[in-house]
């Protein structure tokens, strides 16, 4: 009996403790400033995506035409929606990108959905928005080898093109209105109406008792700490193995991303990229800035042990994965699939 207590003692104990350490990782993030972008409206982290205004539909229709145009790339085998589909969660699927030619890209490619909501765009966070972002695919030898020139030049002897333009734009076809309007378009590309959004707006039957015991641990285990905002994330850098060193297992040890690093060049801003947005998480396989795991109860559980360092339970994951299953939203009024 005696035996059978200590045990219900040392159990208690063990739990109490670790939900010490868990209250820790939290408020260590919140002293941190993570939260900033936090929403506070719902009074949660998080707030709902709101509804897309399109008060520009020309120049959204021209950029959803320049946004699946192939014919811009050196071998016109390439447009943006080959690594950006809109029809399987806004990237191609891979661990990383194919471009013109067959060549391998060097990074995984992030979903372009909700992608305005982004406080930097690429991984590295190179490109202060969407604007600079298109000329990085448009020059890289990896992904459409192009120049503008060329570009421009097709536009200019496409007539449906140069109609559209005309319509849109009073100087015409140049390369900052080619830009706009792709921006345009991309920033059209919001899912708004997740489940989850449907439950942050009061609509308390939008999940189940297992999801919100997933969004609860989400919060307890610190998730929400970088995954936070409106869309989940997009909102700051983060290190990469902030408690034990990441194992680069698809780019190799030798062949490291060094993420914010490339661009600042200061040491502590190795392995620091911007955290994704968790928005639309379950389409979006492989996971990862190296796209080296394929599954969400995978990343979380790497994410567990890289990133907050402190012990979980299967089954405490696998309710957080039934929460990120929740964040699928809709684009043009159908749930993305």
């Amino acid at each position: 009996m005696r035996a059978v207590q200590t045990r219900k003692n040392k159990k208690r104990v063990a739990l109490k403790s670790r939900k010490l350490v868990l209250r820790m990782v939290l408020l260590v993030c919140l002293q941190a400033g993570s939260l900033a972008h936090a929403g506070s409206l719902y009074n949660e982290p998080i707030s709902p995506i709101p509804d897309p205004i399109n008060d520009k539909p020309a120049i959204t229709e021209l950029g959803n035409k320049l946004f699946h145009d192939a014919r811009f790339s050196s071998d016109k085998t390439i447009a943006c929606a080959s690594c950006h589909s809109l029809v399987s969660g806004g990237m191609d699927g891979k661990p990383v990108s194919i471009g013109v030619e067959s060549r391998q890209g060097n990074i995984n490619a992030p979903t372009v959905f909700n992608s305005s909501l982004n406080f930097k765009q690429f991984w590295d966070g190179r490109a202060a928005n969407l604007m600079e972002q298109i000329d990085g695919p448009i020059h890289s030898k990896h992904e459409m080898n192009s120049s503008w020139p060329a570009i421009v030049s097709i536009i200019q002897g496409d007539p449906s093109y140069q109609a559209m333009f005309t319509r849109s734009y009073s100087d015409g076809v140049t390369v900052n209105n080619i830009k706009h309007a792709i921006v345009t378009f991309e920033s059209s590309l919001l899912t708004p109406n997740s489940r989850f959004d449907q439950y942050l707006k009061g609509d308390k039957t939008a999940l189940s008792k297992d999801e919100v015991a997933g969004y609860e641990l989400f919060k307890v285990y610190g998730c929400v700490s970088c995954h936070q905002g409106v869309n989940i994330g997009g909102n700051l850098f983060q290190k990469l193995g902030i408690v034990h060193e990441y194992v680069f297992t698809q780019l190799g040890s030798n062949n490291r991303d060094l993420g914010r690093f490339n661009i600042t060049k200061k040491e502590e801003d190795k392995y620091f990229f911007k955290v994704p947005s968790l928005r639309n998480i379950a389409l979006t396989a492989p996971y990862l800035h190296d796209g080296s795991e394929q599954t969400l109860e995978g990343v979380v559980a790497k994410m567990m042990y890289y990133q907050l360092g402190v012990p979980s339970t299967k089954e405490d994951r696998t309710l957080i994965v039934k929460y990120l299953k929740t964040l699928t939203g809709e684009y043009n009024g159908k749930l993305l699939k």
